[in-house]
């Protein structure tokens, strides 16, 4: 199990909302070193450093390093940023940030030995390992989402959800299922937004997922609130068909042949459980609506997030044909890019 972390912890200033990188500082750079290969293991301190599973933000500052050191790795570490990446020089500060109690501090205390910080920095430069993987962390709304390997990162669109929720009459007293909860982040949201009634049924396939969801629920102190299920969409939900008042995804919707196009951050290091969604990337988009009438009571509302216009469109046809005496007012709702990234509707 993963080390969890008091309330104070994730109200402390080192833990502050920091500004969310724009979409286009994710392409592809020049690596200073070696080209970035997705099939290169890690070996020697690269290994060492991901022994601990625990994030590194959430580890105890216990390796003390004279100031001059921790300056000589901030040297050695802007020497590897190429010239076509300078918002990894960003990276590096905030890297200090969740690595140190006090950066400026003789010595400073760090939350890892500073080789394997030199590894983590290398895999990220060179390897294109996504930032939020070596800090173990993810800035998404009011939350500090704890993340590693294996679980897709909360993505910054996908908080539109929590909003929609929120506008649901009544929501605060209802049920409401996350199927795919990967981080949890989502059912950790809806959750503080809910009263003394409320419950979210969060599910995951993944055992990673589960484990990872399971801590974030702990930190933010919503066992209460969120019960954790391992399972595969509906079925962990078997004992509440026809009892909840919403239903929240967002599934896989990558389609099969665009996952070797996808920028190397994503396609090498986050699960392919996570973003695989089929030849059209409906697969799983298709399964949610046909279990869906079955678990929501009626007037009970729901919402996926898909990859966009042309998918959107077809689910809510889909949805309005077939399942027309199912569902009423099924629309798609644009996201900050006004792409028509969310399917909604409701149980007739």
């Amino acid at each position: 199990m993963l080390a969890s972390a008091s309330s104070a912890a994730v109200a402390s200033s080192s833990f502050l909302p920091r500004p969310k990188p724009k979409p286009h500082l994710l392409k592809r750079l020049a690596s200073a070193l070696t080209p970035p290969s997705p099939l290169s293991p890690s070996t020697g301190a690269d290994a060492d450093a991901d022994q601990d599973p625990t994030p590194l933000f959430l580890r105890p500052p216990a390796h003390p390093v004279p100031a001059p050191c921790l300056a000589a790795f901030r040297r050695r570490a802007a020497a590897l940023v190429p010239p076509s990446a300078p918002h990894l020089h960003r990276h590096l500060r905030w890297l200090l940030a969740d690595a140190a109690h006090d950066p400026d501090a003789d010595p400073a205390l760090l939350r890892a030995p500073l080789g394997d910080l030199e590894a983590l920095w290398l895999r990220h430069v060179r390897d294109r390992r996504p930032f939020q993987y070596v800090v173990g962390n993810e800035h998404w709304r009011d939350l500090v989402v704890a993340v590693r390997e294996g679980v897709l990162i909360p993505r910054p669109e996908t908080e539109a959800v929590v909003e929609m929720v929120g506008r649901v009459e009544g929501f605060e007293a209802g049920w409401w299922a996350d199927l795919g909860t990967g981080s949890g982040a989502i059912a950790v949201a809806v959750a503080r937004m809910l009263g003394p009634e409320g419950r979210v049924f969060a599910t995951d396939v993944s055992e990673v997922a589960i484990e990872v969801a399971r801590l974030n629920v702990q930190r933010y102190e919503m066992q209460d609130k969120v019960q954790i299920r391992h399972g595969s969409w509906f079925e962990p939900l078997e004992d509440l068909k026809g009892k909840l008042m919403g239903v929240i995804s967002n599934p896989p919707y990558i389609p099969t042949d665009d996952l070797p196009g996808l920028q190397p951050e994503v396609g090498w290091h986050e699960p392919k459980l996570a973003l695989d969604g089929g030849k059209d990337g409906l697969d799983h988009l298709l399964h949610l609506c046909e279990g869906l009438s079955s678990v929501l009571k009626p007037g009970g509302f729901f919402v996926f997030e898909t990859n966009g216009n042309k998918q959107s469109e077809f689910l809510v046809d889909f949805l309005s044909t077939k399942w027309d005496s199912s569902f009423h007012d099924v629309e798609a709702v644009l996201d900050f890019a006004d792409i028509k990234r969310f399917v909604t509707g409701y149980r007739r």
